[in-house]
């Protein structure tokens, strides 16, 4: 099986299921470092990044904004002097779906291509 990262999002209809509780905590197994959580009264996966400076954390944040683009499924992202916060989830259910987890390891794979030397 491919990992998450070298797949891509499906298109995702409206009703389409959310993940189950026991998915959700399997494809957690492959993302570590993301934790679901409810915002706004939605579930969804949040992790926060960490970098030395603003632009660093500017940088990060527009590679992830392209990828969004490329997948056509798109965070919510607040970026900080140092930190970019990263919330994954599925606007049409509301919800998590495997497009989530899928960008959660494509946003991962961004993050250690860019904190590599």
């Amino acid at each position: 099986m491919e990992n998450l990262y070298q797949q891509h999002c499906e298109a995702c209809k409206l009703g389409a299921p959310v993940v189950t509780d026991e998915e959700a905590s399997q494809l957690l197994l492959k993302v570590p470092g993301w934790k679901r959580s409810f915002h706004d009264g939605v579930e969804k996966l949040i992790r926060e990044f960490h970098f030395i400076g603003f632009k660093d954390a500017f940088s990060f944040t527009y590679k992830i904004a392209s990828l969004a683009e490329r997948e056509d499924h798109h965070p919510s992202i607040t970026t900080e002097w140092g930190k970019v916060t990263v919330f994954w989830w599925t606007h049409r259910i509301n919800g998590l779906h495997i497009n989530d987890f899928i960008m959660a390891a494509k946003t991962d794979m961004i993050a250690k291509l860019s904190t590599e030397p």
